[in-house]
């Protein structure tokens, strides 16, 4: 073959690189960054439109009823501390959470950027905003040579349509991998967000399949047809952002035919007993059409697994807790969702010997009204104050933080920002927040937080 690239060539490389190129794009981490030996990871836990801190974690039984609501506290491992009737595995494991009833600081948005980066949407919007956490663990963790990206968002409903999971100024080079789940875990969008879904386009999640004319057996003559493509695009390119794309790509297709991220979808890979502690049959109460199913419990395992192919951080979601109707049918049937989930992935961890690596953070972007709405029965957005739940990472167990006041509608003690949430995960990762910065657009260094402390009681 000539040095001249046909046209048939170029259309069968950009096949190729329509797969391989958008994962690439996925692992510009700055290879620089040499220090990654810390097996440190997180999961965050999302349960999409708010959960009521009345109703989980900081119930008010003397309260008068209008606020009380309709589920007992039960008592936990821990003396002194009752959480709600529908959580009974989590009370048996509660010496291994820590609690916060005390959780300020929302921005009222209903999305779950604040709960995957610490800020408000606003901050640093003019530049491209703030990155996720997960985007900066990309950035200073990362590495061209990983089998698997470092940040892998599963959010599904609310939190994916919003793009909560963002790389800021980070650019994209950083946003999370989000492969389709779809076929997994179903989820009903509101025909509002069905709308918000396709304005984004269809390139929102990624196939981890090579295309079907594509065998193992051509990918290195695929792929150097693609990297002699693409010196056609360097050649024009002043900037040299396609000096690296090679090895790039490289790791891409080794990503692809590792099948270790295909591997952690398929759950016909696990151990049948281990799939049978995540599974829940059935729940009581009634499930609003935009609410998943039991099985949607999986998504705790999927993180592990995830976790356990390489990733560092790994973003789920649980819907749908925006309860503004029948908000006690709606959680007897999510509340065992999380119950069961959460409780099997901490014994999971535990009894693999990585709860102390592994840090989950189970939370809302806010609380919902301490008065419960007597024309339909559900509490709406409260942003004042709302629970969050650690579990792992090396932090103690069986801690209460904070304390609100008779009604939970304000912290009376101890308020938590979600800054200091984000300094005790900073923390936990090995990363200080305050001395690391990242440099923006216009080349001035930003720190990770500008303000907030890891949570003394639980270091």
């Amino acid at each position: 073959m000539d040095g001249t690239l046909k046209r048939r060539d170029l259309l069968q490389a950009s096949l190729f690189g329509a797969t391989v190129t958008s994962l690439a794009g996925l692992l510009r981490a700055d290879e620089a960054a040499g220090n990654r030996s810390s097996s440190k990871s997180v999961i965050f836990v999302h349960l999409d439109g708010g959960p009521p801190q009345l109703d989980t974690i900081d119930l008010k039984p003397q309260a008068p009823i209008e606020i009380r609501g309709e589920f007992a506290p039960i008592a936990t491992r821990v003396p002194g501390v009752a959480i709600c009737e529908l959580l009974p595995r989590l009370a048996r494991i509660a010496d291994r959470v820590a609690f916060i009833r005390s959780l300020v600081g929302s921005a009222g948005a209903h999305d779950a950027f604040q709960c995957q980066s610490g800020f408000e949407q606003k901050a640093l919007q003019s530049l491209g905003g703030r990155p996720a956490l997960g985007s900066v663990v990309a950035r200073l963790r990362g590495s061209t040579a990983d089998a698997a990206p470092p940040f892998v968002d599963l959010m599904q409903g609310r939190p994916l349509v919003r793009n909560s999971a963002r790389p800021g100024f980070l650019g994209p080079s950083y946003q999370p991998f989000r492969p389709d789940i779809s076929h997994l875990f179903a989820r009903e969008l509101e025909p509002g967000m069905q709308k918000e879904l396709a304005r984004l386009g269809t390139n929102h999640s990624i196939s981890l399949k090579l295309d079907g004319a594509i065998n193992i057996d051509r990918l290195t003559e695929r792929t150097a047809l693609l990297a002699r493509f693409d010196s056609f695009r360097r050649e024009v390119d002043a900037s040299g952002t396609m000096d690296a794309m090679d090895r790039f790509t490289q790791q891409a297709v080794g990503i692809l035919t590792s099948g270790s991220l295909a591997g952690a979808l398929d759950f016909n890979r696990e151990e049948p007993r281990v799939l049978d502690g995540y599974a829940l049959q059935a729940t009581a109460g009634a499930a609003n059409h935009t609410s998943e199913g039991p099985g949607s419990t999986r998504k705790f395992l999927l993180a592990r697994r995830l976790i356990d192919a390489g990733v560092r951080c790994v973003s789920l979601s649980i819907s749908d807790f925006d309860t503004h109707s029948d908000n006690f049918p709606r959680l007897r049937h999510l509340l065992p969702i999380v119950d069961h989930g959460l409780s099997s992935l901490v014994t999971d961890l535990e009894q693999r010997g990585q709860l102390d690596d592994v840090l989950i953070v189970v939370w809302g972007e806010f609380g919902r009204t301490p008065r419960i709405d007597p024309k339909t029965g559900g509490r709406h957005h409260w942003p004042q104050v709302g629970p969050a739940i650690l579990v792992g990472g090396g932090l103690r167990g069986g801690t209460v933080v904070g304390e609100t006041d008779r009604t939970a509608s304000e912290a009376a003690s101890r308020p938590v920002h979600y800054k200091d949430v984000f300094a005790t995960v900073y923390h936990h990762l090995g990363i200080d927040p305050h001395r690391t910065a990242l440099t923006d657009p216009q080349g001035r260094p930003q720190h990770l937080l500008d303000e907030g402390q890891p949570i003394r009681e639980l270091i």
